[in-house]
This record gives C-alpha cells, sequence and structure tokens, in this order.
C-alpha cells in the first residue's frame, strides 16, 4: 500500500470569507491546553487550523524482515566490533536511519521514560499549563507546534521539551510527574549517543573520537511527542515530512508504532521493535556534500499516534564553529 493524497474540495465553509485564521491560532495558543484541551473538551470536528488542504490516507509500504530493501537495518550494538561499524555505514549510506538493540539501556528504563511523559501529557491542565510557552532560554518547553503562527496548517500534536545538557537542570525546575525518569534516562542517552558518535566517527573513516571532540554529543534536547486521539484523522497530520535539525536523533517508539520514513521513493512503517531505540542522522551531519555521498538523509513522518519521545543531541557551538565545512575538509584529508 502507497500514501494515498488527494486534494480536498473547497466546501462552503472553506470559502467563509469571515474566518479569521489568525485569531483561531491566537485563541488556541492562549489557551495554553494544547491539542489535548481539545480533545478534552469534547471537540468532535477538526479545527480549520489543522487542515491540511488534502485528504490523506496515511498508508506505507510494510516493512518486510524477508526483504532487506524494505526494512529498516536493525543493529546489535553488542555484536563484532567491525561488523558493528560496517553495517552502520551501510545503513547510514542507503537509509541514514537505524534501529539498535542491546545499546545498554534497560527496557525497563526506556517503559518509564515513556509513561514519565504520558503522565505530563495527561495530568490535569491547569499543571501542564504552567510550563506553556515558547521561550527557548528555558530549561522545560510545552507547546504546540513549534512554528505554530508560521505554518500553512498546524499538526496535530503536542510537545513537551527538555534541555537537559550541556547544563543540566536543577531537579526542581522539571516536572514532578516525569523528574527522575528524566535525569535517569538523560544520563543513560548521553552515554548512547557518545557510543553512536564512536561508531559514526569510524564508519566515515576517521577517529573514533573525531565527532565527540567536534561537540556534536555536548547538547542534549528531550521532546516528548503527544498525538491525542483525532476526532478526522483524514483532514489532518501528526506531523508532516521532515528531516531533524541537528546531529543524531535517537527515537524511542511507544508499541503502537506509526513512524513512516522514505526510502527509495516510498514510505515505509517502522513498526516498534520492544526495547530498540531509532537512530537517524541529522542535517547538521549532512551539511558537507562529501557526508552526503557517505550517508544517506532520511526523510520521517509519524502518522497519528498516541507517543514519540526524541532526543536530539547538537551543540550551537560545535554548529557554528566546527560543522559541515570544517567536517569535510578533513573527510577529504582522510580519503587521499
Amino acid at each position: 500500500m502507497d500514501l494515498q493524497i488527494t486534494k480536498e474540495t473547497e466546501s462552503s465553509d472553506t470559502k467563509d470569507s469571515t474566518y479569521d485564521r489568525e485569531a483561531e491560532i491566537k485563541e488556541f495558543d492562549e489557551s495554553k491546553s494544547g491539542v489535548k484541551g481539545l480533545v478534552d473538551s469534547g471537540v468532535k470536528k477538526v479545527p480549520r487550523m489543522f487542515h491540511c488542504g488534502e485528504r490523506l490516507s496515511v498508508a506505507g509500504v510494510e516493512n518486510s524482515a524477508s526483504d532487506s530493501r524494505l526494512s529498516v537495518p536493525i543493529i546489535d550494538l553488542r555484536g563484532p566490533h567491525k561488523e558493528t561499524v560496517t553495517a552502520i555505514q551501510s545503513a547510514c549510506r542507503e537509509w541514514g536511519f537505524f534501529q539498535v538493540i542491546n545499546h545498554g539501556i534497560p527496557v525497563s528504563v526506556l517503559d518509564e521514560m515513556i509513561d514519565g511523559i504520558r503522565r505530563f501529557h495527561e495530568q490535569d491542565t491547569d499543571v501542564r499549563k504552567q510550563f506553556y510557552g515558547r521561550d527557548t532560554t528555558k530549561k522545560v518547553m510545552y507547546y504546540s507546534n513549534t512554528s505554530l503562527y508560521r505554518d500553512k496548517f498546524a499538526n496535530w500534536r503536542d510537545t513537551v521539551g527538555f534541555s537537559m545538557a550541556p547544563d543540566i537542570p536543577k531537579a526542581e525546575e522539571l516536572p514532578a510527574v516525569c523528574r527522575n525518569i528524566l535525569l535517569e534516562y538523560s544520563k543513560r542517552i548521553k552515554a548512547l549517543g557518545s557510543t553512536t558518535f564512536e561508531l559514526l566517527s569510524e564508519a566515515l573513516g576517521l577517529n573514533q573520537t573525531y565527532l565527540k571532540e567536534l561537540g556534536c554529543s555536548k547538547g542534549i534536547f528531550i521532546q516528548g511527542h503527544y498525538y491525542p486521539a483525532c476526532p478526522e484523522p483524514e483532514l489532518t497530520l501528526g506531523t508532516t515530512k521532515h528531516t531533524d535539525a541537528c546531529f543524531l536523533t535517537i527515537l524511542l517508539q511507544d508499541q503502537l508504532g506509526g513512524l513512516q520514513v522514505l526510502h527509495e521513493n516510498q514510505w515505509l512503517n517502522v513498526p516498534p521493535v520492544h526495547g530498540a531505540l531509532i537512530i537517524n542522522v541529522g542535517d547538521f551531519l549532512q551539511t558537507a556534500p562529501i557526508v552526503l555521498a557517505e550517508f544517506g538523509r532520511c526523510i520521517a513522518r509519524p502518522s497519528m499516534n498516541v507517543f514519540k519521545l526524541l532526543v536530539g543531541m547538537s551543540h550551537t557551538s560545535a554548529r557554528r564553529e566546527q560543522g559541515g565545512g570544517y567536517l569535510q575538509k578533513t573527510l577529504r584529508r582522510s580519503s587521499q
């Protein structure tokens, strides 16, 4: 099955000249309740600010274990080192995307991380509102749609984000419902990120510590996306197709799945593997043409579902001072 998209015909509602989109967005944002607030209020129709202008049937090709061309690679990090590096090199070149198992983070920690973020999104609205805002300098941000006022349509999604490194937040700055697991998870994900950057460095033919020395793993920003039940899912999306603006993304899915990736011009479903984590090579490692020749680019699109947890790893100074151009020169020297 392929993604089916048909243009939505204009209705009398669409032609309504009295519709004030800016006012609708402003009212939604100032409610500080997010999409979850709409659902809790008993909304039966998707507000027009969420209409993408197309009727969607988000059906992807199933990930096939019998056909490696249609199966997102799963890499065992406890496997022989040389084989692991080769597998990552191949996965990055062909997909820009792979799953890892035996990564050192207990399944109990992963499950509790998902439960903790779910608790945040499903707690009383008045408690959530205390964290709502768009101030990127804060350690905790709860919001709906990063570019709500700029996008053509809003996604049916709420997000809570935590800046966990390089400056670790004080415990009291974090929401009580997920405080302990956030601190534990970020500590463990930092170790996994360090290991992954070592493997990526080797896959690029560089010294094992190269990407870490660039500062790629210094920053950790955790995002917990929540996709409430939608009354008209054919009218909107949980997330539009995108790449990730960081060095590396580590994704944890709940067991309901919903993630899709674009591979060889077709959308593939990525069914969840309990205990596995998904690694996506981000945009900041893709800025140099020679890196693009080595590593492919992943375009992802989560469809409607309950929960996705993203960990973006990057650092502003590393991006600005030693990013793609510097890496491009190094790769050219190493290939000579």
